[in-house]
């Protein structure tokens, strides 16, 4: 199905409409096509484009129209402007400019587009230190200009283009793909480098930050919404290097499934800041602002099927083609769906098989010895309703049962208890689902075999996979924690109503050397409902909305587990606050993984804490009195108040 030039311009009136209303919605940018036009092809980022002679690249781009198919050839397809190599096929993103450090780019840009003006920003030198907006150009229909610069700087970098005159931090229509990544290789790089390069893309009717329901919310990478978008695959032992660019006006936590990263650079589009090993964190999420970008080296230590994706469940939720909300409730769509990736997932997701060294890469995982549970800590998780829940406002919560009577059922919405494990010591969690609907838990952040990691259909590889937890079915999980740490245990099944209703709780892997000392150390974890209109500009601390004080002693050192599960708030910002004074505290862990000493600066700041992330902080305070730690929700200049957490500071022993 291709949406026609007489839809385009019905859907122009209804977003401007919407606009109207209040809705940050803009006009289609090309609002009639006298012929038709040519399919938009997804381009992998794997081809540089133009000629290269010596150290010159010449290039010769063009804005046209093409028929956009997100979601596969065979599915709806939009009108939308792209970029083309001159007399080639449009892409999403648009051709790749890739050179070595020092290279001098003359690219000649043409807009075809035959009645919207081009905004064209990202051509210039990198380094670029100066306002981006003060480099961009102005092409009118038919107008042609050629840009002459330089690349000193290696890094990931992107040109983009606008019909709407939107700024980075507010592409939302259609014009959004108009997107090309741009990256410099150091002058020693290998040739050809061992690479890949991923651009995130978003159509959607306004910001999310706007706090205004969405009706179409569309994510791609590399201009394909999943499950169309790639599957990688990588071989036991391989070193992977991405990298990606945040083009959208979304903010994404990026999170890999089963494995660390470090994070090897960051970037805004005009300046990128290498790190050396003393200074590239290690992590599982990565937070990327709008119009950010970062490159990402991670070995691959066990075979199996993983997940890279945003961890926002409104951008990798299913939806209908074109990122339109689909027919039944999310819940109901989902009920006996074998594969939640296949079928409970799409936007921004990639999947990546990796494969035993020498084996195939659909082959299966072996199954576990029989002997396997000798010596294990055993368990159970109990998933289950509250009391007060209903099928319109559900209300769940896990509860820990180690021996004895299982505890008693909650009732409204409560914290999910911290589960505590040892560092070295095996654990086996039998999972027993005593909710009417299916169900499934993923381990976050923890390395583990794939076939526990919690993706049912999807997890492990072959014929053994992770089975979907039925209502009245358990599900056996093992893993034994290599390190010490704050991690997350969360729903993987139908995001947006389980994890709204409860499922998410803090996992604080201890050093066998030291005991968990409650007093002394304080998971503090943030959730919200699912209702995420103007009337609910709230978020919970640890299942509260005025959470009783924690009572700590002046002078000890203390350390807070920061922990976002959020449904959508990505900019939750925490800081310790006496009397509207910042307090100085300690980052000690990212992600669960001890940050380098390098990292570990004392600093009076707030820290941006994005869904899927955790921040580990240390901070002692010398006088007694009242201390506040803050959630805020917006912008560094812009951040609202949306729930507190006392502190009390005593006396000294």
């Amino acid at each position: 199905m291709i949406v026609s030039p007489r839809v385009i311009v019905w859907l122009t009136a209804v977003l401007c409409s919407a606009r109207a209303t209040g809705v940050n919605a803009q006009p289609v940018a090309s609002r009639a096509a006298a012929a038709p036009v040519a399919r938009i092809t997804p381009n992998d980022n794997r081809r540089p484009a133009g000629r290269l002679r010596g150290d010159t690249l010449r290039l010769a781009l063009v804005t046209t129209l093409g028929e956009w198919h997100p979601d596969g050839a065979r599915a709806p397809g939009v009108t939308i402007p792209a970029f083309a190599v001159e007399g080639g096929t449009a892409s999403v993103p648009g051709p790749l400019v890739r050179v070595r450090q020092g290279s001098t780019v003359v690219v000649t840009v043409r807009n075809a587009l035959p009645n919207d003006t081009l905004r064209l920003q990202g051509l210039h030198p990198r380094p670029f230190t100066t306002p981006a907006d003060t480099a961009a150009i102005t092409l009118l229909p038919g107008e042609r200009r050629t840009l002459t610069f330089t690349l000193t700087a290696p890094g990931t970098f992107y040109y983009w283009g606008t019909t709407t005159r939107r700024v980075m931090g507010f592409r939302t229509g259609l014009d959004a793909q108009l997107t090309g990544a741009i990256v410099v290789d150091p002058r020693d790089a290998a040739s050809p480098p061992r690479d890949r390069i991923f651009v995130l893309g978003m159509w959607t009717d306004t910001v999310a930050r706007s706090f205004l329901p969405r009706h179409r919310v569309l994510g791609v990478v590399n201009g394909r919404s999943w499950p169309n978008s790639e599957t990688l695959t990588a071989t036991v032992g391989d070193t992977v290097r991405w990298r990606v660019i945040n083009a959208s006006g979304d903010l994404h936590p990026m999170h890999l499934h089963g494995f660390y990263f470090r994070v090897t650079a960051r970037g805004d589009g005009a300046t990128d800041t290498l790190f050396t090993a003393d200074r590239a964190p290690g992590e599982v999420t990565e937070a990327l602002t709008m119009g950010a970008t970062y490159a990402m080296t991670w070995v691959p230590e066990r075979a199996g099927n993983w997940l890279y994706h945003c961890h926002i469940p409104e951008h990798f939720g299913p939806r209908a083609p074109l990122g339109l909300p689909r027919d039944t409730t999310g819940h109901a769509a989902q009920i006996g769906a074998v594969s939640h990736a296949q079928g409970g997932m799409s936007g921004l997701v990639l999947g990546v098989t990796v494969r035993q060294r020498g084996g195939a890469a659909g082959a299966a995982i072996a199954a576990p010895p029989r002997d396997l549970d000798a010596g294990r800590r055993r368990l159970r998780l109990l998933v289950r309703e509250s009391a007060g829940s209903t099928a319109r406002e559900p209300l769940f919560s896990y509860a820990i049962h180690e021996g004895g009577a299982e505890p008693p059922r909650d009732s409204g919405r409560v914290a999910s208890p911290t589960l505590v494990v040892t560092r070295g010591e095996p654990v086996r969690i039998t999972v027993v689902n005593r909710l009417a609907e299916p169900t499934a838990v993923h381990w976050h952040g923890i390395e583990l075999e794939s076939y526990y990691d919690g993706v049912p259909g999807f997890s492990g590889m072959g014929t053994r996979t992770t089975p979907l937890i039925a209502p009245g079915d358990s599900f056996v999980v093992r893993f034994t924690p290599p390190r010490a740490g704050t991690f997350i245990y969360h729903t993987h099944y139908d995001e947006d109503r389980q994890q709204g209703a409860g499922l998410a709780g803090a996992l604080v892997v201890r050093d066998p050397a030291r005991p968990f000392d409650a007093s002394r150390d304080h998971p503090i974890l943030i959730t919200s409902p699912t209702d995420q209109g103007e009337a609910s500009r709230v978020v919970y601390v640890n299942g509260a909305l005025s959470p009783a004080p924690i009572v700590v002693r002046a002078g000890e050192r203390v350390r807070v587990r920061l922990i976002n599960m959020t449904l959508r708030r990505s900019g939750v910002r925490l800081a310790l606050r006496r009397g509207g004074v910042v307090l100085p505290w300690t980052l000690v862990a990212k992600d669960g993984a001890d940050v380098a000493p390098a990292l570990a600066i004392t600093r009076a700041v707030a820290q941006l804490v994005s869904i899927g992330e955790t921040y580990d902080y240390e901070f002692s305070i010398d006088q007694p009195g009242e201390v506040e730690l803050e959630v805020r929700v917006g912008t560094p200049t812009d951040a609202r108040v949306f729930g507190v957490q006392p502190i009390r500071v005593v006396a000294a022993r």
